[in-house]
C-alpha cells in the first residue's frame, strides 16, 4: 500500500493491495489490476519478491515436510524405506535446502537469459527493459506464479516458439517437484530405479499434457477469436503451451473469455490436477489423481491390492488420496456455491474461475476484478486454501496416523 509501490505515486486500496499479496504469496497470478502499469517498479519488485519467496518457500516447506513423514524411528525400517522410496532424510535438511536453492536460482538465470536475449534481438527491446521483462517472467514461470507485466498476457508472443518454450521449460521445471528432480540427478540414466512418485508423476504429467495438447487443438482449431486466424504452426505451438499453462502457471496467449465451453470444461480438469507434489505448482497433485485412477483400475479388475511399475501402493497413500481428493472438491463446491451468491456472473465463469483461485492457476475469463469485494475475499481464500490447505491436510494425516488398539466387527455397506 506504500505510494512508492504504485506507479501513481498514492497509496493502493486496501482490497488491491491484500488481494495482490495473497495471489503472489500464494504463486496464483490472479489481479485486480494490470501488474505492468498500476505498480511501480519498486511494487513490480515486491511482487516479483513475493512470489519467489511463495515458490521457493512452499518447494522447500513441502519437501521437508515430506521427510518427516517418512521418518521413522528404527534403523531397518529406515534403511529399507530408503531403498524402496529412494527419498532423503531428516538428516540432509541443508542439503535440501541447498539443491532446492541451486536449482531455482539456475533456472531463473538460464531462461531469463534467453528470454533477455530473444526479447533484445527480436523485439527491439532496449537491454534493460529486456532484461527486467525477461527475468520477471522467468521467475515468474519457474513459480508457476502467472504473474505478467504485459496487460495482454503472452498474446503478443503467440507466434514467437523462442519465448513460449523456454516458459514452459520453466513451468515444468519448477512445477514437476523437488524429490522428482532428486531422483532424476541421482538416477538419471536408470528409470528402472526411479521412484514409484516419480514414475506416476512424470507418466501422468505426459498424459495430461498430451491428451490436453490434442483436446484444445480439437476444439479451438476453428475458432475464429482463439486459433482461426493462426498458422498451422502456430495452433500446434499454442496448443502445447496452453495444454502446459492450465496446469497452474496461467499464462496465455489467447482471450480466455473467447475459448469454447469445452476448452474451459477441460481447463476445470487441468487446473484441478496441478502439478506434482513439493513444487511450485498448485491444484491436487498429479500423484493424487494417478493413484485414485490405479484404484478404480484394481477395482475394476477385483483386485485386492493397488499395483503399478511392480510395486504396491500402500492403503495409507490411497486413503490420503481419496482425502484430498474429496477435501478440495468440497472447497471447490465451497467457493462456487458463495460466489453464485455473491456475484451475477453465469455458472460456468463462477466455476473457472474458483478452479482458478484453488489450483494456483492464475488464468481468469475476465471477471475477478468486477467482483464486489466480498467476492474477491472468497477468491483470496480459495487460494490460501489451495496453496497450502491440501499439502497441511494429507501431512497431518500421516503424521496423525496411529494403529487402534482394537478393531470393530467388519461390515459391507452397498456402494453404488
Amino acid at each position: 500500500m506504500l505510494p512508492i509501490a504504485r506507479a501513481a505515486g498514492v497509496p493502493a486500496p486496501p482490497m488491491v493491495a491484500f488481494f495482490t499479496s495473497v495471489s503472489a504469496i500464494c504463486v496464483t497470478g490472479l489481479v485486480l489490476v494490470d501488474t505492468g502499469t498500476y505498480w511501480s517498479v519498486f511494487g513490480q519488485v515486491t511482487i516479483m519478491v513475493m512470489f519467489q519467496l511463495g515458490g521457493f518457500g512452499m518447494m522447500t516447506a513441502a519437501t521437508l515436510l515430506g521427510l518427516m513423514v517418512n521418518r521413522s524411528p528404527r534403523l531397518r525400517t529406515r534403511l529399507v524405506t530408503q531403498t524402496e522410496t529412494r527419498s532423503l532424510w531428516v538428516g540432509d535438511i541443508s542439503s535440501v535446502a541447498k539443491l532446492v536453492l541451486g536449482v531455482t536460482a539456475l533456472s531463473q538465470l538460464i531462461i531469463g537469459a534467453l528470454l533477455t536475449l530473444r526479447l533484445r534481438i527480436g523485439h527491439d527491446m532496449a537491454w534493460g527493459d529486456a532484461a527486467w521483462t525477461g527475468f520477471f517472467h522467468a521467475v515468474s514461470a519457474f513459480n508457476n506464479a502467472g504473474f505478467s507485466i504485459h496487460p495482454d498476457g503472452f498474446m503478443r508472443y503467440a507466434s514467437d516458439a523462442l519465448i513460449l518454450l523456454p516458459v514452459m521449460i520453466a513451468a515444468v521445471v519448477g512445477g514437476i517437484g523437488f524429490p522428482i528432480l532428486n531422483d532424476l540427478r541421482d538416477r538419471c540414466r536408470d528409470p528402472r530405479h526411479w521412484s514409484l512418485h516419480t514414475k506416476l508423476t512424470l507418466a501422468g504429467t505426459l498424459v495430461l499434457v498430451v491428451s490436453g495438447f490434442f483436446a484444445i487443438l480439437l476444439f479451438e482449431w476453428d475458432n475464429a477469436k482463439t486459433f482461426g486466424p493462426l498458422s498451422i504452426a502456430d495452433k500446434l505451438l499454442n496448443s502445447l503451451f496452453m495444454s502446459a499453462s492450465a496446469r497452474t502457471v496461467g499464462f496465455n496467449t489467447v482471450d480466455i473469455a473467447a475459448l469454447t465451453p469445452e476448452t474451459w470444461a477441460l481447463h476445470y480438469f487441468l487446473m484441478f490436477v496441478g502439478g506434482g507434489s513439493a513444487g511450485t505448482a498448485g491444484g491436487v497433485k498429479v500423484g493424487t489423481v494417478m493413484i485414485l485412477v490405479l484404484l478404480v483400475i484394481a477395482e475394476a479388475k477385483g483386485h485386492t491390492d493397488t499395483e503399478a511399475f511392480g510395486r504396491r501402493v500402500g492403503a495409507s497413500a490411497q486413503r490420503q488420496a481419496i482425502t484430498v481428493m474429496v477435501v478440495g472438491s468440497v472447497i471447490v463446491a465451497a467457493g462456487t456455491i458463495a460466489l453464485l451468491r455473491i456475484s451475477h456472473f453465469p455458472t460456468d465463469q463462477v466455476i473457472f474461475e474458483v478452479i482458478a483461485a484453488f489450483g494456483s492457476a492464475g488464468l481468469s475469463t475476465g471477471i475477478t476484478d468486477d467482483l464486489p469485494p466480498s467476492g474477491q475475499f472468497v477468491l483470496a481464500l480459495l487460494m490460501f486454501f489451495g496453496r497450502v490447505g491440501t499439502i497441511t491436510l494429507a501431512t497431518s494425516l500421516v503424521i496423525g496416523e496411529r494403529r487402534m488398539p482394537y478393531r470393530y466387527p467388519e461390515e459391507h455397506p452397498i456402494v453404488g
